[in-house]
C-alpha cells in the first residue's frame, strides 16, 4: 500500500494539529503537496517515520503498519469504523477493541462448554428399565448461539451432545435443547421459550431442568419473579415414570432481596401431575437465607410441600431443609483459583422434582422416598477456562415404606472446558 493513499486515508480521520509545527522528516521537504498534512499527522502522534527522520512516502508499508495509524488515530477519538473494518485482524492482534464496530458487526456469537464426568456409586442403582448398574460416565458437549435481535432484545439457542463413556453399544444423542428469546417490555424483564428452569434455591433444590415457559421479573433491590410453563420430559426418570414425564404445567413466584451482607428470599410453586408420587398436583413453598463474610458463604432453605402424607400407603415426608457452606470458588478465566463447599439435605419427598445436584442418585435413586445426607466437594482452576471438580456424598432414604431402606454414597469427578 502506497504511503500517499495512507495519506489520503489518514486526512479523511479528521486529525488536525498546529499547520506550523517543526518539519520531522527530512525527506519532506517544505514545498512538497504533502508537507502540511504530514506535518499535522506527525504532530498528533499519528504518524512517526521509520526512526531515520524519513517519512518513506515512497515506501509499501504492511497492513500492521496501516493498522497501527487507524488504532493511533481511534485513541485520538477519530472516527474510522470503515478503515477498523478493514484491517479488524491487524487491530485485534494489537490488542485495539472497535467498540462499535463489534455492536454492528457481531450480531451472532457462538460459545461451548464440554463436560466430562465420572460418578461411582458403592451400590448398584436401578434404571428405569430394571438395569442395574454402579457408575456413570459421559462426555457432554454444549453449543450456544446468541443473537441479537435489537438493543433490547436477544434470542439464545442451545445444542447438546451427549455420549456415553462405559456403554459399550456407543449410545449417544444430539438434541437442540434450549431456544428462547430475552428482552424487556418498560421496565420488566421478560424471557419466552424453552430454557433451564432453577427453582426452590441453590442449584435446585425443587427442580432444575428445562420447562417451556414465560419468566417476568421486576425490580432492582427487591426482586419479584413469575413464571408459568411446563415442564419439559426427561430421558429417564426412573421406576414408574416410563413416559419420562417429570410433571405437567406448573406455576411459580419468587421473592428476593439483600440488607447488607444478608440476602433473603422465598417462593411457591404450584406443580401439575407430579409423575413419581403419582400425585395430581403438588404445591412447595420455601424461605432461605445467606450471608457472606470474608470468603466464606453460609446459606439455609427450608422447604414444606402439601402433599399427602399417607399416598397409597407410602408415608411421604412433606418437608425439609438444606444448609450450606461455602469458601471461595474456582473461577474459570482465573487459573490457580479454587473453591471448597459442603451442603447438608434433609428432603422429603414431596419437596422435589428434579434436583440440580450433580449426582443423579437424587432423582433416580430416592425420587419415590427422598433423601438425606451430606455432599462435599472442591473444585480448582487448572488453566483458564479448565475447572476441575470433585465430591463425594453420603445419602440415606428418608422414608422407610420399603422392603429395606436404601443407602448410597458417591465420588463424583468432572472437567469442564469452556470456549
Amino acid at each position: 500500500m502506497k504511503k500517499s493513499l495512507v495519506l489520503a486515508m489518514a486526512m479523511a480521520l479528521g486529525v488536525t494539529a498546529s499547520a506550523y509545527a517543526a518539519n520531522p522528516f527530512s525527506d519532506v521537504p517544505a514545498g512538497h503537496w504533502a508537507y502540511d498534512s504530514v506535518n499535522k499527522l506527525a504532530a498528533a502522534g499519528i504518524v512517526d517515520g521509520y526512526g531515520d527522520a524519513t517519512f518513506g512516502g515512497d515506501r509499501l508499508m504492511t497492513r500492521y503498519e496501516m493498522a497501527q495509524i487507524v488504532a493511533k488515530a481511534m485513541a485520538k477519538g477519530a472516527n474510522v469504523d470503515r478503515l477498523a473494518a478493514e484491517f479488524a485482524d491487524e487491530l485485534d492482534s494489537l490488542g485495539v477493541r472497535v467498540a462499535a464496530l463489534e455492536k454492528k458487526s457481531d450480531n451472532v456469537k457462538f460459545n461451548a462448554q464440554i463436560r466430562a464426568h465420572y460418578e461411582s456409586f458403592d451400590k448398584f442403582a436401578t434404571d428405569a428399565k430394571g438395569n442395574n448398574y454402579n457408575a456413570t460416565s459421559k462426555l457432554r458437549s454444549r453449543i450456544w448461539l446468541n443473537g441479537q435481535i435489537n438493543e433490547d432484545w436477544k434470542y439464545v439457542g442451545m445444542i447438546q451432545n451427549e455420549q456415553d463413556l462405559l456403554n459399550d453399544a456407543g449410545d449417544e444423542n444430539t438434541t437442540f435443547q434450549r431456544a428462547f428469546v430475552q428482552g424487556r417490555i418498560g421496565g420488566v424483564k421478560v424471557e419466552a421459550g424453552r430454557n433451564n428452569t432453577v427453582l426452590g434455591g441453590g442449584l435446585g433444590y425443587i427442580l432444575s431442568h428445562r420447562t417451556d415457559a414465560v419468566k417476568l421479573g421486576f425490580g432492582k433491590d427487591v426482586k419479584l419473579g413469575l413464571q408459568y410453563g411446563k415442564v419439559a420430559n426427561a430421558s429417564n426418570v426412573g421406576a414408574g415414570a416410563n413416559d419420562g414425564s417429570i410433571a405437567n404445567k406448573y406455576w411459580a413466584a419468587t421473592l428476593s432481596g439483600n440488607v447488607g451482607a444478608l440476602g433473603l428470599n422465598a417462593s411457591y410453586q404450584d406443580i401439575d401431575d407430579v409423575t413419581k408420587l403419582g400425585l395430581q398436583d403438588d404445591k412447595i413453598w420455601t424461605v432461605g437465607a445467606d450471608y457472606k463474610f470474608g470468603d466464606f458463604k453460609v446459606d439455609a432453605t427450608y422447604l414444606k410441600s402439601d402433599v399427602d402424607k399417607d399416598k397409597a400407603n407410602k408415608k411421604i415426608d412433606d418437608d425439609g431443609y438444606v444448609v450450606g457452606l461455602t469458601y471461595k470458588g474456582a473461577k474459570a478465566a482465573k487459573a490457580g483459583t479454587y473453591g471448597i463447599y459442603a451442603k447438608y439435605y434433609d428432603q422429603g419427598a414431596g419437596t422435589y422434582l428434579w434436583h440440580g445436584m450433580n449426582t443423579e442418585l437424587a432423582n433416580k435413586y430416592f425420587g419415590e422416598t427422598g433423601f438425606k445426607g451430606y455432599m462435599i466437594g472442591v473444585n480448582y482452576a487448572v488453566a483458564k477456562n479448565i475447572v476441575a471438580a470433585v465430591e463425594y456424598s453420603d445419602f440415606d432414604a428418608k422414608d422407610n415404606y420399603t422392603a429395606g431402606k436404601k443407602s448410597n454414597n458417591t465420588i463424583w469427578s468432572e472437567v469442564i472446558f469452556t470456549f
